[in-house]
């Protein structure tokens, strides 16, 4: 049988698929510009306010739309950018606010996540040909590199206060996966390589720690870099620090892997690390407690600890398949492909109201308990590109250069 990833009807549907993502995020410009928090049916979810790492995710979709032809992309895109030029930026202290509430007033701290988001929306941006993304672009790299890349630990340090006066002792893996993302689109739009060396430092940190771990990878640190394998057991159900080994990064860092050796990077063995991180979280994550779906977290030994259905680890174990799929040819990884997307469309597409339902119970109904909405697209999109697309160059790069199929 010919591999779902191959068939020219596949890749129709998930191009038909991507446009309707695209036409459910329409509404998410905000007053005074940024991208809103989006309802259950798409409304800006206003009463929530400007979140930095929400409005770059809008800016780097729609300026993917915006080169794919698709009208109406271009609007959303820079009116989502304007929010990171206008209300969500720092002018006195530098830097992007993680948040901006209803009211204006902006939230604490400066984090690396919502920097990493910001490299990654500009880069798009100026792959797309927005007006002002290039600048963007060199000011978030600036601020990146002066304020959260550790050049001797090779990685990315996490939280700031406000004034970048003092760094939180926290590190943590979530935002420095980001941070291979964002490094890697960089690495494509400037052609700086210093960008792609950072990237397969931080990558490799992950694939070793991986390793030293059963391949369930420790998702919180220390300023020294040593794994707090117990923060946050009294908080299991975190949406971005949560305790325990996070199925879905595993299977996020099995792509990035791929992706970084297929961009030339060194430092690690990418392609066994790849599907090792993948074979340990569909192992530990899916269908383990009677029913489809990945659980969100396990602990150290693999059981589940969160049995809640997060939508964006089915859309990262989708992108992990193909990749996978794409770099070996072996029919396991497209198997796995083609389960997980027959998944997505029985239980997480809303075939009423659109996009994906965001969290699902144990028995794989809405709830709305971890993520209250569709805060956006992100995720579910790119699970429509990802199969159309090489390994290299990144996403917007690869569309920029007529590669999607």
């Amino acid at each position: 049988m010919t591999p779902w990833t191959l068939l020219p009807t596949h890749r129709d549907w998930l191009a038909r698929h991507g446009e309707l993502l695209l036409t459910f995020g329409r509404r998410s410009p905000y007053p005074g510009g940024g991208a809103a928090w989006l309802a259950d049916d798409g409304s800006p979810w206003l009463e929530r306010g400007l979140q930095t790492w929400i409005t770059a995710r809008t800016v780097h979709v729609y300026a993917v739309g915006t080169l794919l032809g698709v009208p109406g992309c271009r609007p959303v895109a820079e009116a989502a950018m304007a929010g990171l030029q206008g209300p969500l930026r720092d002018e006195e202290h530098g830097g992007w606010y993680p948040s901006v509430a209803a009211d204006g007033t902006p939230g604490a701290d400066k984090t690396a996540y919502a920097h990493a988001f910001v490299v990654l929306a500009a880069s798009s941006a100026t792959a797309a040909g927005l007006a002002g993304a290039d600048t963007l672009l060199a000011d978030a790299l600036a601020v990146f590199e002066k304020r959260f890349w550790d050049e001797d630990a090779g990685k990315a340090v996490d939280t700031w206060d406000t004034t970048f006066t003092t760094l939180d002792g926290y590190r943590g893996i979530n935002a420095n996966m980001h941070t291979v993302e964002a490094f890697l689109a960089a690495a494509d739009v400037t052609g700086e390589r210093v960008w792609l060396d950072r990237a397969a430092r931080i990558g490799a940190f992950a694939a070793e720690s991986a390793a030293g771990n059963d391949w369930r990878l420790p998702e919180h640190f220390d300023d020294a870099w040593h794994p707090q394998l117990e923060l946050n057991a009294d908080r299991p159900d975190d949406p971005f620090k949560p305790y325990g080994a996070t199925v879905g990064h595993g299977l996020e860092w099995s792509r990035l892997l791929l992706h970084l050796e297929a961009a030339g990077a060194q430092g690690a063995d990418w392609p066994a690390a790849a599907r090792s991180l993948f074979d340990r979280a569909t192992t530990d994550g899916w269908a383990v407690d009677g029913a489809d779906g990945f659980v969100y977290t396990t602990d150290w030994s693999g059981t589940p600890v969160v049995r809640d259905r997060m939508h964006w680890v089915a859309a990262e174990a989708i992108g992990a398949a193909a990749a996978l799929a794409q770099r070996t040819g072996e029919p396991e990884y497209a198997a796995w492909y083609a389960r997980v997307w027959d998944y997505a469309e029985r239980h997480l597409v809303d075939h009423e109201h659109g996009s994906w339902h965001h969290q699902l119970a144990p028995d794989n109904t809405p709830v709305a308990t971890v993520w209250p909405g569709k805060a956006d697209v992100y995720h579910a999109y790119q699970a429509t590109l990802v199969p159309r697309l090489p390994l290299a160059p990144t996403l917007a790069t690869a569309i920029a250069r007529g590669l999607l199929h």
